[in-house]
């Protein structure tokens, strides 16, 4: 075997041979890598010459790529032959010449050359998305948690769609926030137990009933004495759990909440109420009816479609309508759940609106999800076989990361136009001021470990970004959606220049805002198209941060990749430099203890980042109130509590959400950390009381 005409070949399928790694050293892919690599996207490379050779007369007989991405105001570029004949086919049966001034829009682009007729989607995209009028007269800042951890007296045990309006309405009415940043409300299966990680959900289209509150839906109301006794005694257990520091139980409140849910969804609805439910339905379609149907199996069969029995493992199976069919009340109770939701979810940013929010509610979408779960099955054939998404080995992470999701299918997601892409997008715009977008990056390239292999021994595969940045700005324009990107860590420049020249805001989190040599930078020079913020959901709260109590509990968990000493005096000196930066600036005392006086410093970072010319500022809830502990330490599954950590003090007790909004303490305690954001010589449109 030649290993020039693999390496040929890996290259054709935009799969790269070679990277630097974060030492910049050179590193070789390694040969069973690029094959099990360009197995899964369809070439063989057992034969790499002759698949080479295949591949290129494959191209000399398409006229077109998969999918045709254009830019508004621009003609499709189409190196056709001079004799071809090209229309575009456009919604209402229309068809036209192509040409610069087609609507954004998706079409569909046939050619004709002789005998050959072939025909692509064609996508016409915003050039750029405008930031709209939230971020057209100056800065804005907002509340960024996991909603799951803000509880009150009324929620379950977890925090639900109930806290996330009132968490909204309080912020934007009391202290002028102009949004409220969640988690990734994802779908997860069915049944206990439940995955923890919002990262890694069952499906990115649709959202967890886990965040309904039961008390909100219209029906309940309508239910007799007797029935709402009953769903209440279920509610109680999980209240007082959640008055508590324990770590949060999601299969118990899972467990009561479907129980309610049963009751609730066979209660009588108003002529409106279904109506609305029906409307719902037709607008959701067929791919409700899949989830909802990948939803029911799973009850029976386990969260990993690939278990199944065989003539269930794909969608379009006549078996599987068969089967769907047969349980259809079980698969309409699915459906019932997610209309559910979706009002929920209407009356979370409709109530964020009305308080003064001029964005909202900011939804984070997923980098991918679980390999056997909905979207999986749903979107099998745009999805590559045999392969893990992680990333590659950093400082941190020698080894590398396995975030266990299969990618999309370059290919094959092209030649289905990224519908699958646009409509999980669109889903998590329809009730959003904005969504933040996990892993930017991803949207250009990923790092692929085929299955069995550690991520160390993974390479980089190439997308096309005009087309998966094309599918986010149809969907941002579609619902005027502000689009934040996650483009923190290991990201070419290129990437982030591109995303900017798009209208998409980056992130720029203050503990790795240094220059090469580990010196902060001057809040001056931040790049003002970003989302500023102190730090991330993997990293932790500022007060642990400040004391090195994170290099304890990776020393605990064997993560360390140098002596513990090392990397407590390393801690100090960045935690000393940054104080020496706030000192200098004018923002903190000399004699300020980074250790016995952590909200000061909290209080100090955050006029940090006022001082930057960042559109956006985000501020963790844990933050402001002071919390320790950490929602999730990557390199750990069960070793950590991962996403189960609820809000709590710095004392360590439990923070409820009616507390923080009436306890004057709570209060001023959290103004004193916001108060560099909501100073009258801040420019922004959107004020306290304003």
């Amino acid at each position: 075997m030649s290993d020039a005409h693999l390496a040929r070949l890996a290259e054709e399928y935009g799969v790269a041979t070679t990277r630097e790694d974060w030492r910049g050293r050179r590193v070789r892919v390694p040969v069973d890598t690029l094959r099990h690599v360009l197995a899964a996207l369809g070439a063989d490379p057992s034969r790499p010459k002759a698949a080479l050779e295949e591949h290129w007369a494959r191209q000399a007989t398409r006229l077109l790529p998969p999918a045709v991405v254009t830019r508004a105001g621009r003609p499709p570029k189409l190196p056709l032959p001079d004799d071809t004949r090209a229309w575009v086919e456009m919604a209402g049966a229309q068809w036209t010449e192509p040409c610069a001034d087609l609507p954004i829009g998706v079409h569909v682009l046939h050619v004709e050359n002789g005998t050959v007729r072939q025909r692509a989607p064609l996508l016409v995209v915003p050039d750029r998305l405008e930031p709209g009028t939230a971020l057209t007269e100056g800065r804005e800042w907002g509340l960024m948690t996991q909603l799951y951890s803000v509880r009150s007296r009324a929620s379950w045990g977890l925090g639900d769609l109930r806290d996330l309006a009132e968490l909204a309405d309080w912020s934007a009415r009391d202290l002028g926030a102009a949004f409220t940043a969640v988690n990734p409300l994802h779908a997860t299966g069915p049944l206990p137990p439940l995955e923890p990680s919002p990262y890694l959900p069952a499906s990115r289209r649709y959202a967890s009933p886990l965040y309904i509150r039961i008390e909100d839906i219209p029906e309940y109301a309508r239910l007799e004495p007797v029935q709402r006794e009953g769903i209440q005694r279920l509610a109680r257990p999980l209240r007082e759990r959640g008055r508590t520091a324990d770590l949060l139980d999601r299969d118990a409140v899972w467990e009561a909440k479907r129980e309610a849910l049963t009751v609730l969804f066979q209660a009588p609805r108003s002529p409106a109420r279904e109506a609305a439910f029906q409307a719902y339905l037709e607008r959701e379609g067929a791919p409700l009816v899949e989830f909802a149907t990948w939803s029911h199996l799973a009850e029976d069969h386990g969260p990993d479609y690939r278990t199944w029995p065989g003539e269930l493992r794909d969608v379009s199976a006549h078996t599987v309508g068969a089967e769907a069919l047969r349980r259809w009340p079980g698969v309409d109770f699915h459906r019932w759940m997610q209309w559910v939701l979706d009002d929920q979810l209407a009356a979370a940013q409709a109530g964020a609106r009305t308080a003064g929010m001029p964005i909202g509610i900011v939804h984070d979408v997923a980098l991918g999800v679980a390999p056997g779960g909905a979207d999986a099955w749903m979107y099998r054939d745009a999805i590559a076989p045999g392969i893990s998404v992680g990333a590659p080995p950093d400082e941190a992470h020698p080894q590398g990361r396995d975030w266990r999701q299969p990618p999309w299918h370059p290919i094959r997601l092209a030649e289905q136009g990224y519908a699958p892409l646009r409509q999980i997008l669109r889903q998590a715009m329809r009730h959003a001021g904005g969504v933040r977008i996990d892993h930017a990056a991803g949207l250009f390239r990923l790092w692929w470990v085929p299955e069995g292999a550690p991520p160390d021994q993974g390479t980089y595969v190439r997308y096309d970004h005009e087309g998966t940045v094309g599918a986010l700005a149809l969907a941002a324009r579609e619902f005027g959606s502000l689009v934040i990107g996650d483009d923190l860590g290991e990201v070419e420049p290129w990437v982030r220049d591109h995303l900017a020249e798009r209208g998409i805001l980056g992130t720029s989190a203050l503990w790795f805002e240094r220059d090469p040599g580990g010196v902060p930078r001057r809040p001056d020079v931040w790049r003002s198209a970003c989302l500023a913020t102190v730090a991330t959901h993997d990293l932790p709260p500022v007060a642990s941060y400040l004391s090195a109590e994170h290099i304890e509990l990776r020393d605990r968990l064997g993560l360390l990749g140098r002596p513990v000493d090392e990397e407590r005096a390393a801690a100090e000196v960045q935690v000393a430099a940054w104080c020496a930066t706030l000192v200098d600036l004018g923002l903190l005392d000399p004699g300020a203890d980074p250790v016995s006086d952590p909200a000061t410093i909290v209080e100090a970072l955050h006029a940090y980042l006022a001082r930057t010319p960042a559109r956006l500022i985000g501020i963790a809830l844990t933050d402001v109130v002071g919390d320790r502990r950490m929602q999730h330490q990557p390199g750990t599954t069960g070793e950590y509590p991962n996403w189960r950590i609820p809000l709590t003090s710095a004392e360590g007790e439990p923070v409820l959400l009616d507390e923080l909004m009436a306890d004057p303490r709570l209060n001023d305690a959290a103004r004193r950390v916001l108060r560099p954001v909501m100073e009258p010589d801040l420019p922004s449109a959107h004020r306290a009381g304003g």
